[in-house]
């Protein structure tokens, strides 16, 4: 297209196959897109896009994510406000024909499987080291791992007895985030202990089953509570089986609130760590499977199989595979054929 649309605070750049989506810096643009400043957007990556009228003499151009396709927006959660959405580009009303006319070009643009949850994430986030300070402590994140490490005037008692925590990504299977500005949001907030958590497989899955309530931490001092309590919790596969216990007094979790933990710093942090998560698997693993699933794995269609090839191959260019990594993993479905 090589065309560019420009609303408030926020300018689309059409190419042929994507379109580059800036957030402008000013006191008026919401914290989370000037953290995010640029983002490429395939439009592979799209199920839709909608036009719609918007507050005082405006029109509202939204492209429509596809469920896993952008790691962000499945750690969100649709727990954004509207105004925090980074799809949206937000026009005066004079240009609702315009808009019209590209909302069309890239209805046209969309891939077949628009409808389909994406296998793989097509959107990028911000790259690794990744760190914040939440209520009870700090994360930090070096692209291999994760780490919490506990502040005295935060923590429960339960976190400081097991100490500071570092996490693997390969330990991993998800993340489970909730907006610390959920009360009063345009988006559907989960309830505590409702929430849903974003899986490295895509979408999300439901998580939790902790009750409201004053934590105390090994100060003596109330945990936060009602509006500007968030956390983010690190689903772990040998945890799996087990129910969510209350995140100020769970270890994977750390706890927001008091002005900590905001929602650009803390979900930038969890979709880095989700993609990364979902980047360590990209073909399942079959050590160790029982041999009847062995013996199906070697009748498989030759056409999954190329299919399979073409997505490592992707992985590859995209450089989440190494040449060898590559290669061996070819050669391993090349002999199921």
């Amino acid at each position: 297209m090589g065309d560019v649309l420009a609303g408030f605070q926020t300018v689309w750049e059409f190419d042929t196959d994507s379109m580059l989506i800036r957030f402008e810096r000013g006191i008026r643009t919401p914290k989370l897109l000037q953290a995010l400043g640029e983002r490429r957007i395939p439009f592979e990556a799209l199920s839709g896009v909608e036009l719609a009228v918007g507050k005082r003499g405006t029109v509202v151009l939204r492209a429509v994510p596809r469920p896993g396709a952008d790691p962000l927006m499945d750690a969100a959660d649709g727990q954004l406000k509207e105004a925090y959405d980074p799809y949206r580009l937000v026009l005066p009303a004079e240009r609702e024909t315009l808009a019209d006319y590209y909302a069309e070009r890239i209805r046209e643009s969309l891939c077949p499987d628009a409808d389909i949850p994406a296998e793989t994430h097509l959107v990028a986030v911000p790259p690794a080291p990744l760190s914040f300070k939440a209520y009870d402590g700090k994360a930090s994140f070096d692209g291999k791992a994760i780490s919490f490490r506990w502040f005295w005037t935060g923590a429960s008692s339960e976190k400081w007895k097991v100490g500071d925590q570092r996490f693997r990504i390969d330990e991993l299977t998800g993340v489970e985030w909730r907006s610390p500005e959920s009360r009063g949001s345009a988006g559907t907030a989960p309830k505590e202990g409702s929430a849903k958590a974003a899986s490295a497989k895509g979408g999300s899955t439901k998580g939790g089953s902790a009750k409201d309530g004053t934590a105390r931490n090994g100060t003596g001092k109330a945990a936060p509570k009602g509006g500007g309590h968030g956390y983010l919790r690190l689903l772990r596969r040998s945890a799996e089986d087990e129910p969510a216990g209350r995140p100020d007094k769970d270890p994977a979790a750390v706890v927001f609130g008091m002005g900590y933990g905001l929602v650009h710093q803390s979900l930038p942090f969890a979709a880095a760590v989700l993609e990364a998560i979902r980047a360590s698997s990209p073909v399942p693993c079959t050590e160790g499977a029982p041999a009847p699933n062995r013996a199906a794995a070697a009748r498989r269609d030759p056409a999954d199989i190329a299919e399979r090839i073409r997505h490592l191959g992707e992985l590859h260019t995209a450089g989440l595979l190494t040449d060898d990594e590559f290669s061996a993993k070819k050669a391993e479905l090349l002999a199921e054929l």
